[in-house]
Order: C-alpha cells, then sequence, then structure tokens
C-alpha cells in the first residue's frame, strides 16, 4: 500500500496526541480516526494514569469515534496511529471494520500489522485492511527514543 499526500498530513494530528500522552507521563503513542476527511475519535495513551492496561492510544480514539458515529462499524475510516498496533488494538479494528491502518514506526517486540504478526490480512478472520507503514516514521521513532532515554536517566538519578 503507498503513502498518500493526506497521510502525513494526518499523522502529525496522531503525533500531537502522542506528545500529550508524554506531557502526563505516559508512553508518547497517539492515534486518531479519520472518516471523509474529519477527525472523529482521538486518543492518546492512558494506561498508567488510568490503572488500565488496556488504555491503550488505539482503543481510545476508536471508542471515541464509535460513540460520534453512533455506530460500532466504523466502515470508511482509516486509523493513524504512532507506533504500530498491538495483538489488542488490531483485534479491535477488525472488530471495528475500520477500511485502512497507517502507522508511523514498527514495534519489534509486540507489533501485530506486520512486525511479530499480521492481523491485517489474516484470511482466518472475517475482515481484512490495507496498512501502510513508515508515515512520518523518524519522527515517531524519535519521540519514543526520547521518552525511554528520559524515563532511564530519571532512574539512574534515583538508583545510581
Amino acid at each position: 500500500m503507498t503513502i498518500v499526500k493526506d497521510d502525513h498530513y494526518w499523522m502529525g494530528k496522531a503525533l500531537r496526541q502522542a506528545a500529550l500522552a508524554g506531557k502526563r507521563g505516559e508512553v508518547p503513542i497517539g492515534a486518531i480516526v479519520v472518516r471523509e476527511g474529519s477527525v472523529i475519535g482521538t486518543g492518546y495513551n492512558l494506561r498508567e494514569t488510568g490503572h488500565d492496561p488496556t488504555a491503550h492510544a488505539e482503543l481510545i480514539a476508536i471508542r471515541k469515534a464509535a460513540r460520534k458515529s453512533g455506530a460500532w462499524r466504523l466502515t470508511g475510516a482509516t486509523v493513524y496511529v504512532t507506533l504500530e498496533p498491538c495483538l489488542m488494538c488490531m483485534g479491535a479494528m477488525i472488530l471495528a471494520r475500520i477500511d485502512r491502518l497507517v502507522y508511523g514506526c514498527q514495534d519489534p517486540k509486540g507489533g501485530a500489522a506486520g512486525t511479530l504478526y499480521d492481523l491485517s490480512c489474516d484470511p482466518r478472520l472475517n475482515h481484512r485492511f490495507p496498512v501502510v507503514f513508515g508515515v512520518r516514521e523518524e519522527e515517531c521513532s524519535r519521540l519514543l527514543s526520547a521518552f525511554f532515554a528520559e524515563l532511564r536517566a530519571r532512574k539512574k538519578e534515583r538508583h545510581p
């Protein structure tokens, strides 16, 4: 699947969501759901804040999009996320019947959209969708790397 012009624009919106997560001390991952040129859902990681292992950026954005749409089926929608989704988030996208996924950087430890697994095109599942990756990859990766470097530095200061 190829990157289209608007993908860079929308990924910028997901990056802004990721920055909001980082400001809260959360892993800076952001997501948005777009349909017909409009954002219908936004989210960023809130796992630490909410003490909720399911509070991933993608799930939050999908929930908001479904509420705004008044339907759980998000056909016609594209999810933009700064980091490759995990198994849980990919499962939610399949269940929500999204049309397309665009993500920034790969997740070699948990990616389920092409790195470790690829649920997006598994013929055993009832829904499949195209995936585009590498959109603003360097920015997405840099945001995560900076967050974890700062976290390690703070831990080192507390426990020399």
